[in-house]
């Protein structure tokens, strides 16, 4: 049992670095990209195809895969997304969808449609079990890992939205451009780091997950849904809610996958809606602020 939740919680862990640039872009900056799973999957064919044919370390693959979605989004932000930010959501949702399966098509046809595998280090790939009996605890170095990494994340993220002047730049961006283009915020800019951040987040976290979730060209297709319950569940007006989110349902998945395996997305689902019954905003909404 308490392996299970040890796994639950480093898959949450992993969900929420996926999905945290999601949400940013939700509830920040009032864009919906559902093409954010591709930024995913090119950091992890980044770092696949960097270790397989350029040999390069795991460690180093990492930040290079931050670095080059980041620079990525950036790109894509500046010539596709900007242009979009003033249009209806239907129209949002309908050209990132489009974007998501050009990125599919693209990455079939350069790369072919076989999974992927990760080569980890020596010293992520074993396990410490702690315990006996019902009650031992196993934990995989890996996910241990993981755990590190995506709670360093989580940290830095949080500082940097709630205690930093670009935190605060950015939500005066949000809550009235005018105003704050007037106070010599360039708002344009704020926009381009942000959604750059964000991407290379979700590159991060594909990176990351290439071995734990597997990698093929259906990657953003297949986990698209698991963004968009984090984002929903946990609400786009704070870090605090799509993190809890995350973790409840990284454990509900892992625990109906091993209890209940024929009722494992039934139970996600089912979590889900009654949460949003309960909530329908989200878990975490700032009063006064809006939402998306």
């Amino acid at each position: 049992m308490l392996t299970i939740l040890f796994d639950g919680v480093a898959y949450g862990m992993l969900l929420f670095v996926l999905a945290v640039g999601l949400a940013v872009t939700m509830g920040l900056m009032n864009f919906i990209n559902l093409a954010h799973g591709a930024f995913a999957m090119a950091g992890g064919y980044i770092t696949v195809l960097l270790m397989q044919r350029a040999d390069v370390p795991f460690l180093l693959c990492l930040p290079i895969a931050f670095v080059g979605t980041a620079l990525l989004g950036a790109v894509l932000e500046r010539t596709l997304y900007r242009p979009m930010y003033g249009k209806p959501h239907l129209d949002q949702v309908l050209f990132s969808i489009g974007l998501t399966f050009m990125a599919v098509a693209a990455m079939d046809y350069f790369v072919g449609s076989t999974q992927q595998l990760v080569q980890l280090p020596d010293w992520l790939r074993g396990r410490t079990e702690i315990g006996e009996g019902a009650w031992t605890l196993g934990m995989g170095h890996y996910r241990i890992f993981i755990i590190v990494v995506c709670a360093a994340l989580t940290v830095g993220l949080q500082y940097a939205l709630t205690r930093t002047r670009f935190g605060s730049r950015l939500r005066a961006a949000v809550d009235d451009q005018r105003v704050a283009a007037g106070l010599g915020i360039n708002v344009n800019v704020i926009f381009l780091a942000t959604f750059a951040v964000g991407s290379g987040l979700a590159g991060l976290g594909g990176a990351l997950g290439a071995e734990v979730l597997g990698l093929d060209p259906t990657f953003p297709l297949k986990f698209m849904i698991y963004f968009l319950i984090v984002v929903a569940v946990g609400g786009t007006s704070s870090i605090t809610g799509p993190l809890l989110a995350a973790l409840l349902l990284g454990v509900a998945d892992m625990a109906g996958k091993y209890y209940v395996p024929k009722l494992g997305a039934f139970i996600v689902y089912s979590v889900m809606i009654a949460i949003l019954i309960w909530r329908p905003h989200g878990l975490f909404v700032r009063r006064g602020g809006r939402v998306s």
